[in-house]
């Protein structure tokens, strides 16, 4: 996974509460045997509604998804995250996560930014009226700014979850990291016990 400091960007106005991950990405495109090629199922059965804020121009090669509280509720599936980030998002704002969501994101690369309600509903409608207004989220300093509303806000990040952003360590990395370790500890067991080789 790569390592992820601070996210610039413009962002999508998902103004919708509850969305589950079957909305996020639909049951028909997990019977892919690859890991490429979801953000084509992305809302693929809202996509089909012309008005859908995904199919406005306007709104073409932002880089944070701004949705309603309850985001990605529902199943674990990890294909909503990997549908987003194949988009092109970096982060998402929410005023609140499914727990599964949340931890597949962070497993993944995707930063969950949760805010108030209240600043939820203001970055909605300032997106909205501006869709160029410039957001930064900062995962070392865990704040969100957007400087054209006067506005910096902390978001909650837990310390490991953080250090995995900032170093771009995924479960693989992480293990990794204590090769040495492991290679010591295989070399050391009893020849009658399995062997990771």
């Amino acid at each position: 996974m790569e390592a992820v400091q601070i996210v610039t960007g413009t962002a999508v106005p998902l103004d919708r509460s509850d969305v589950d991950t079957d909305q996020i990405i639909p049951s028909d495109w997990l019977k892919q045997v690859e890991r490429t090629g979801f953000e084509k199922g992305l809302f693929s059965e809202w996509r089909d509604d012309r008005d859908f804020v995904l199919n406005k121009e306007e709104y073409v090669g932002a880089t944070i998804l701004v949705a309603g509280p309850n985001f990605g509720t529902g199943s674990s599936r990890e294909h909503a995250v990997w549908a987003i980030q194949q988009y092109g998002f970096r982060a998402v704002i929410s005023p609140r996560f499914g727990d599964i969501f949340r931890n597949n994101a962070a497993k993944n690369g995707l930063v969950p930014v949760v805010v108030s309600a209240e600043v939820g509903e203001r970055l909605l409608a300032a997106i909205e009226a501006d869709p160029t207004l410039e957001l930064t989220i900062d995962v070392a300093r865990r704040t969100l700014e957007v400087p054209a509303l006067d506005l910096e806000v902390e978001f909650p990040l837990d310390g490991s979850v953080q250090h995995r952003f900032l170093e771009g360590l995924d479960d693989i990395g992480i293990t990794l990291r204590r090769a040495d370790d492991i290679t010591t500890y295989e070399t050391t067991r009893p020849e009658w016990l399995p062997t990771t080789s």
